[in-house]
């Protein structure tokens, strides 16, 4: 088991246990305050974020359930410490987190997006139904209407001769812009991606992504998340993306998204729900403290 650390500052002496997992590379914490009234804050969750050891894309929050026949109410934070509506890796995660402890393979947890349910098969097969993709220009949500949302009036470069342009846009419980290009790997995403984020389209910020559709059951993805950056794996982007393509006709309903930490199984089910189904990996254990003194504790 990893070592405390001691972090200083927060609400409450209190250590909590962190588990460090990923999926598909996509970094993930999960902390679990269940059975306890603890909140983290938006400087904690920075604060765990800047360790080093404890380095996160999202953190997974479960706090006891709100409805009966639920596992846990969730919030998730991404790195700079606002919060997501969504975040599919991060649910596998939890999936196997939850199925290690209970045995319990079906399972329903609460977000702040809705309600989502995860199926553990194996550590390498976990599902999550992750509910209806939202194509309405204020649900989304835009700053401005647009009546077809499989494309819209966006572009990066000049008037005359844009290096990215038309993307479509899609909410999968966050907001996200995919861009279609010939190479994913043809364009500088960092930089374009934390500018478009905050593009003032997008009140509420946006995942910016690039597609690259190779055949019509495979798509190559690249993701610069809101509030994180670049990313190996964007379950929820995997997702936009995949429907995306469905509602242009450049796929069929169930396609495999190749993101840069490996292969998504993405369907869109007759009943209109996504499931997204790929692996979960535990890396670590350990504690933090978040009072008390700066810098590594001992033991």
């Amino acid at each position: 088991m990893s070592q405390p650390f001691a972090i200083a500052g927060g609400d409450s002496a209190v250590p909590i246990d962190l588990v460090k997992m990923n999926g598909l590379g996509n970094e993930i914490v999960v902390v679990d305050l269940r059975g306890t009234r603890r909140q983290l804050s938006a400087d904690e969750v920075r604060r765990v974020a800047a360790l080093p050891e404890w380095r996160f894309d999202q953190m997974m929050v479960l706090h006891d359930p709100r409805h009966a026949g639920t596992e846990a109410f969730i919030r998730i934070y991404n790195t700079d410490g606002s919060e997501a509506g969504a975040c599919g890796n991060g649910m596998r995660c939890v999936g196997w987190y939850v199925a290690e402890r209970t045995a319990r393979h079906e399972q329903h947890f609460e977000t702040a997006a809705g309600r989502l349910d995860v199926t553990v098969a194996s550590a390498d097969r976990i599902t999550v139904d992750m509910g209806m993709p939202r194509f309405k220009w204020d649900e989304i949500p835009l700053s401005e209407p647009f009546h077809n949302t499989r494309r819209i009036e966006l572009q990066v470069g000049p008037i005359d001769a844009p290096v990215l342009h038309s993307p479509s846009v899609v909410s999968m419980g966050n907001p996200h812009a995919i861009f279609w290009v010939e190479d994913v790997d043809a364009h500088d995403l960092a930089r374009h991606g934390s500018l478009l984020e905050y593009h003032p389209l997008f009140p509420e910020r946006a995942n910016i992504s690039l597609a690259q559709v190779v055949s019509r059951t495979l798509i190559r993805l690249r993701t610069w998340e809101r509030g994180a950056g670049l990313t190996r794996a964007c379950g929820s982007a995997a997702c936009a993306a995949a429907v995306a393509a469905m509602r242009l006709d450049l796929t069929d309903r169930k396609v495999t998204v190749m993101v840069p930490g490996g292969p998504l199984e993405i369907e869109w089910r007759p009943d209109g729900h996504v499931t997204m189904t790929g692996p979960a990996e535990f890396e670590r254990q350990g504690r933090v403290n978040l009072a008390g003194a700066t810098g590594p504790a001992g033991g």
